[in-house]
């Protein structure tokens, strides 16, 4: 489930567990108050080489044992 982030004029910013198919919150549940649903960069990242930069996919190297006939 996404990790959704809401910012209430009093309390501040906070984050809230939900569905992807739930309604937004337009109500802070502490303190009453409207709030609005922000739109926020994802905390996913894609590190390393990758697997053009690795030879994912690609022949093996001369020698590697898996080409040699039997």
């Amino acid at each position: 489930m996404p990790l959704y982030e809401y910012s209430c004029p009093q309390c501040g910013d906070f984050e809230v567990l939900q569905r992807i198919t739930d309604k937004p919150l337009t109500r802070h549940a502490e303190c009453g108050r409207t709030i609005k649903r922000k739109v926020s960069r994802s905390s996913f990242q894609l590190k390393g080489g990758g697997w053009y930069a690795d030879l994912y996919g690609s022949k093996k190297p001369a020698g590697s044992g898996s080409d040699k006939a039997a």
